[in-house]
């Protein structure tokens, strides 16, 4: 399945990307790690990233335990992204299919399936912000922000989304870095216009939270940041030379994705922790609600950078959940897959702009059910990446006979019995609004770590360590430890194989 094609900067230029998940010739594989700077920091540097200044805060913890969680959760979180974009150098083909080495060819769909529903979740999250954000600002400004709107904005930002998807990785890569230096631009000017709001002497008031309410904060930053981005980690560093620094992928991946939220989550942390009704309001629409305290000449600015910052995260999203969806055996070209993806994401935009009567709760208890599994399958894969010493065996990730076989039973065993821990460990936090999701957190009272009750038909949970969502960093941890003991010796007859 390697490529046929040479490579010139005639391809280099083409207008779509022909590459699937077939893996890249030598010959394309030209970038350097500093070039993984621009993906993830434009993705990343939306002023989205102030609002996890006030779900931070929701936890109950002070200004300062909320600036320690972010300062270290957040560049963490990318790190381990940094690591699994090692494999994209060595294998030159997407992420899930790098996990066949893992998992076994056909195994790898089991977090496959996960990975692409993941992807899918945090594309149309992104694209329903930026309508209702398009709405908030056009109706400040006297535009009318009512359903025409609604709709105008939603057929534009899925255009732009698919759109950019569809013509592939060249157009994208310039694309970010076009959209770092106007995206970066604006934010600073909105930090520059919105210092004043900052109440210092009401922000450290806030009172301090306990160890539990620390952690909980711990893995909503790490899950909504570099976790919630790690299953594309690969996907960007396939066209990597080889004699590639793998420090540097790393160190590349870790300050592009982390650099720009850190900066802005401190700002949200003083932002938040200075207004209550700011931070009340930041639920149910975080930019729009952020753009509320700007003087009316900068909304226009302001509304577009925001809208092209959701645009650039989504379009990294949907571009890789179509290389999910082919490496998933739907045998069609990769602009089709990325296209049926974008249909996707504008029917759930569609439904929960107009239908949902609340989308962050429902989408936050989404997010954890799957970010449970992504999270053990991170732990496999990291621990997978790290004892490997020989580059993979490219076209046996794609042969069922080969040397990585159709299916490891000890990865698949170690992803399910730690998902079911894991999701025994964490509780759904919008029980009110997502009530489907109340299942979990069935080990914390047997463990005597919280209980559980209903009041006025909506589930509660008494305690502190129910919030602290222990099974996701289980889950990772666990999985990590296992796959490092009980698959070394599978790896390295691996590696041994002629």
């Amino acid at each position: 399945m390697t490529a046929a094609h040479g490579f010139d900067e005639a391809t280099k230029s083409r207008l779509i990307e022909t590459n699937g998940i077939d893996i890249i010739d030598e010959s394309e594989r030209t970038a350097k790690p500093k070039d993984l700077f621009w993906p993830w920091f434009a993705a990343n540097v939306s002023v989205f990233g102030m609002s996890y200044g006030a779900y931070i805060l929701d936890f109950g913890v002070s200004f300062w335990q909320a600036l320690t969680v972010a300062l270290i959760g957040i560049p963490i979180s990318f790190l381990l992204c940094g690591i699994i974009a090692i494999a994209g150098k060595r294998g030159s083909v997407p992420t899930m299919v790098l996990s066949r080495a893992a998992f076994g060819v056909h195994g790898q769909k089991v977090p496959g399936v996960v990975s692409w529903f993941l992807s899918i979740g945090w594309e149309t999250f992104l694209a329903i912000m930026a309508v209702l954000a398009t709405s908030t600002v056009f109706e400040r400004l006297g535009l009318g922000g009512g359903t025409v709107t609604k709709i105008i904005a939603a057929v534009a930002v899925a255009a732009l989304i698919v759109v950019a998807s569809v013509l592939g990785y060249h157009t994208i890569m310039k694309l970010q870095s076009a959209l770092t230096w106007i995206t970066g631009a604006i934010t600073v000017v909105y930090m520059a216009l919105t210092i004043s709001h900052i109440d210092w002497s009401v922000v450290q008031q806030i009172p301090s939270g306990s160890t539990a309410q620390t952690i909980g904060a711990l893995t909503m930053v790490m899950t909504g940041f570099g976790l919630g981005w790690i299953n594309i980690a690969a996907d960007w560093s396939r066209y990597q030379r080889r004699d590639a620094s793998n420090a540097a992928i790393i160190g590349w991946n870790t300050f592009g994705g982390s650099i720009a939220p850190m900066i802005l989550v401190v700002f949200g942390l003083l932002l938040a922790g200075s207004d209550p009704n700011l931070r009340g309001s930041i639920g149910n629409d975080p930019i729009g609600t952020l753009a509320t305290i700007l003087p009316l000449w900068v909304l226009i600015p302001f509304w577009i950078t925001a809208v092209l910052a959701l645009v650039s995260g989504a379009v990294l999203g949907i571009y890789s959940s179509g290389l999910t969806l082919l490496s998933l055996g739907i045998n069609i070209p990769r602009p089709a897959a990325a296209a049926i993806d974008g249909v996707i994401l504008t029917l759930g935009t569609v439904f929960v702009v107009f239908f949902a009567e609340n989308f962050l709760g429902p989408f936050q208890s989404f997010l954890l059910i799957l970010g449970v599994p992504m999270a053990s399958w991170a732990g496999i894969l990291i621990a997978d990446i790290i004892s490997r010493k020989a580059p993979y065996d490219e076209m046996a990730l794609f042969d069922a006979n080969g040397r990585y076989g159709a299916f490891d039973w000890v990865s698949i065993g170690t992803m399910v019995v730690a998902t079911i821990i894991g999701w025994g460990l964490v509780i759904n936090q919008f029980a009110g609004d997502a009530p489907w999701a109340n299942w979990q957190g069935y080990l914390l009272e047997p463990l005597g770590l919280g209980s559980r009750s209903i009041v006025d038909g909506v589930e509660q949970w008494d305690g502190v360590w129910p919030w602290a969502n222990l099974g996701v960093l289980l889950a990772l941890v666990l999985s990590f430890v296992v796959t490092l003991i009980a698959r070394r010796d599978t790896i390295a007859q691996q590696e041994d194989r002629a």
